[in-house]
């Protein structure tokens, strides 16, 4: 095994986490679970198959990331999602890395099922994620809830062929409950960081992100599945800077 901590955190993932840590069994030295306080079966299904578990009340999606960096045996550390898989070329990709990293950091691709259909387009596919990194050369970052790994200046970064395989959404309705969930967290780290919205952003924005995702990043070429993604990232950013404008005013979002 690789001297390496693979690390994922989780609330209420007892859907998903099996087939996650299933995909990494016997690649790293350890793998570590961070755990939200999940009231389902989460922290059962982890122990079963031998992985370490840390409870941690929610801090942030890029705090908690940080957190759990933090508490790994290793240096190496690969941070996946509990609904993300390793496909078997990534796998071998990682492996071919050690025992000795010529980067301090490795990009990889991630592929996302929605709703049954593998998106290959719409600005959701090569979806690349720094994910394989030596934590002494940079920090999770980034608004929450989109967080991102960004190595320290001067550092080395190359990419490793194979995909991470996500496993997003299973119905329409997860993703518009994330989407409800995810624009007001958004908003909030917005104004917390003093950004502004405006009647016109709450219009243009939306349509422009629309366009972004089923014209230039061609997802007509996903079909249906290319016009639900970009009509709900269209939502999701009319959400977001409506919630942002109500909280300039002092509202409730």
């Amino acid at each position: 095994m690789l001297p390496l901590s693979v690390v994922i955190i989780t609330y209420n993932e007892e859907a998903n986490i099996r087939r996650c840590l299933e995909s990494v069994q016997g690649l790293a030295e350890e793998i570590l679970v961070v755990d939200s306080g999940s009231l389902d079966g989460t922290q059962e299904i982890c122990r079963s198959m031998g992985v370490t578990v840390i409870e941690q009340d929610f801090l942030g999606y890029i705090e908690q990331k940080n957190f759990a960096t933090s508490k790994a045996q290793h240096d190496w550390v690969l941070s996946l999602d509990a609904d993300e898989v390793l496909t078997p070329e990534l796998r071998s990709s990682i492996e071919s890395v050690f025992p000795n990293p010529n980067a301090d950091g490795y990009t990889m691709n991630r592929m996302t099922n929605y709703c049954g259909t593998w998106v290959r387009h719409s600005g959701w596919y090569p979806d690349i994620k720094l994910r394989l990194y030596n934590r002494n050369k940079g920090q999770w970052t980034g608004i929450n809830p989109h967080d991102r790994y960004r190595l320290n200046l001067g550092s080395v970064m190359k990419h490793l062929n194979g995909d991470i395989q996500h496993y997003s959404y299973n119905t329409l309705s997860d993703h518009l409950k994330q989407i409800d969930r995810f624009s007001t967290i958004g908003a909030i780290a917005m104004h917390n960081q003093g950004k502004r919205s405006s009647i016109l952003k709450i219009i243009y924005k939306p349509v422009a992100r629309f366009f972004r995702h089923y014209i230039f990043k061609a997802g007509f070429l996903d079909g249906i599945t290319g016009y639900i993604i970009a009509c709900n990232s269209a939502h999701a950013v009319f959400l977001k800077y409506l919630r942002l404008y109500y909280l300039q005013k002092d509202q409730s979002i």
